[in-house]
């Protein structure tokens, strides 16, 4: 199948490694170009020199308000065009509902919600066509995850903006899909379970739950979302698409 991604832009956040990267690497594989942009200057040098002309490395903090204008500003610079982005932000701490604190509340609003706003923004403002935007929730979006009560409410509210959204942006043929990967062998995923005394055990623990009795790997996240940013999705829209190898248990 051709994916018709030839030739079109995207930004992609997060981009230094795990599931940025692999949709970076998934797009340009399939002949787009991509503006990389992360916090770390070194790992993404390393991301960009491996996917060679076709990507640029923007080393900035997308949770500063400024880095979507920035990443907008550069695809242009450097590629002529932009056709979309892939946007991936941090994680809000572990917490219960009682003892998170105000501030951790507020903190996990401004790092989830408010950069995936400014990139969708800055991204349909810039571009001279429909584009098609991919945003990386959580299964956390359809169901609570234990202890995590700063992602059980930021997920699932950044969730129904993207369907506004996408009521919003669909006259002009643009799209929203919203992705929500499961447990994925991420270098964060590996880093934990080298820490158990059997890291392989742990590993498969992991990944019990699931349909597929595993975790996923990152290329399996990075080519469903290429595939949604891609012509070959078109008609995909105001949807939140589990990526999680059958681990949520509701419709």
């Amino acid at each position: 199948m051709d994916l018709g991604l030839a030739g079109k832009v995207f930004v992609v956040t997060a981009a230094s490694g795990g599931l940025g990267r692999a949709a970076a690497e998934a797009l340009v594989g399939e002949g787009a170009q991509v503006v990389l942009v992360a916090r770390r200057p070194e790992p993404l040098d390393a991301a960009v020199a491996a996917l060679g002309p076709a990507a640029v490395g923007l080393a900035a903090d997308v949770t500063e308000p400024e880095t979507a204008r920035r990443a907008v500003e550069l695809a242009l610079e450097r590629f002529g065009r932009l056709d979309g982005a892939l946007v991936s932000v941090g994680g809000p701490p572990r917490g219960t509902v009682l003892e998170t604190t105000e501030d951790v509340w507020r903190d996990a609003f401004a790092s989830v919600v408010l950069p995936a706003l400014r990139v969708a923004r800055e991204v349909v403002a810039a571009a001279s066509g429909p584009v098609a935007l991919a945003f990386v929730l959580s299964t956390s979006a359809k169901e609570p995850l234990a202890v995590m009560a700063p992602s059980n409410v930021t997920r699932p509210g950044l969730a129904m903006v993207l369907k506004q959204m996408a009521d919003e942006v669909g006259p002009s043929g643009s799209r929203v899909v919203g992705l929500m990967p499961g447990t994925i062998q991420t270098d964060r995923i590996e880093f934990i379970t080298s820490q158990a005394d059997d890291p392989a055990a742990a590993l498969a623990q992991m990944g019990a739950s699931a349909a597929l009795r595993r975790v996923g790997q990152p290329a399996e996240f990075g080519r469903v979302a290429a595939f949604v940013l891609s012509d070959a999705a078109s008609f995909l829209t105001g949807c939140m698409i589990p990526v999680d190898g059958g681990r949520l248990r509701g419709l």
